[in-house]
């Protein structure tokens, strides 16, 4: 059972991986810094719990650590119990969901170890918002995408606000980074993937029709400018979303759920 540790002071420095994380300059996610991993709330620590990442401390309040006692059963990490208002003071704002969890990032997936076993998987580039970086991975666990990967110019999957959003599933979905962009985006093709760019263009294939591979990689581009042409050109297919008059395009996040739905809908 993990050791409970009373928290009355909140210049405890037992309590230091949880300090200031609203703080731009000091935020223990960064991965230049600490590149700690932080679980809030308790669905998304229970996920982190059920996953590679091994938190290696808990803060919340007592009430919180009586929801966790049974996923907390055989782990020996610290919880550090505090009052709501200790807690406020050591984060540096109210935390309404009352329970963080810590963890060191562990070593990065390759591409290899990603794709073993994926038939859907979404490729991104540009996606710089850690909002719909985390609605895509919530996505994906709920739509059946094993793995999210990445190319150019996208945003960190870890940190503190993407995790949140995804609901813990960034830490359960697998993901990795796509070497030489867009010219590694061959080495899904040499692994059997049929590569789609999603595209609004009206002169691009519709998406209930595009996806004819047994492996499929949605090729998804950032809110505003979308895919460059140089990855669109490294694709096999460019497909759309049809939408009604007027609308330019969706946002990435819905895009991708709604190119995951088809996918299970089609398969």
């Amino acid at each position: 059972m993990a050791e409970v540790i009373d928290i009355d002071d909140p210049a405890d420095p037992r309590v230091d991986d949880f300090r200031d994380l609203s703080s731009a300059d000091r935020r223990p996610d960064l991965p230049g810094r600490k590149g700690l991993v932080i679980a809030e709330g308790v669905v998304v620590v229970q996920r982190m719990l059920d996953s590679r990442f091994t938190p290696s401390a808990l803060l919340g309040v007592g009430k919180r650590y009586e929801q966790l006692a049974a996923d907390l059963a055989g782990v020996a990490v610290p919880y550090y119990r505090a009052s709501a208002e200790v807690m406020a003071e050591v984060v540096g704002f109210h935390l309404n969901r009352g329970v963080l969890a810590v963890a060191p990032r562990p070593r990065e997936l390759t591409l290899d170890e990603v794709l073993a076993d994926a038939r859907t998987v979404a490729v991104l580039e540009g996606v710089n918002d850690h909002e719909n970086l985390g609605s895509m991975f919530r996505n994906a666990a709920g739509l059946g995408a094993e793995a999210v990967l990445f190319g150019d110019r996208c945003a960190d999957p870890l940190y503190r606000r993407a995790v949140r959003v995804s609901m813990g599933h960034v830490l359960r979905v697998p993901f990795a980074s796509v070497p030489e962009w867009p010219a590694g985006l061959d080495i899904l093709r040499g692994k059997g993937f049929q590569i789609i760019a999603l595209t609004p263009h009206p002169d691009a294939a519709n998406l209930a029709t595009a996806m004819t591979g047994e492996r499929v990689a949605l090729l998804l581009g950032a809110e505003g400018p979308g895919l460059t042409e140089e990855a669109m050109r490294a694709t096999d297919v460019r497909a759309r979303i049809p939408m009604s008059p007027g609308t330019d395009s969706l946002n990435v996040a819905t895009a991708a759920a709604m190119a995951f739905y088809e996918r299970v809908r089609t398969s």
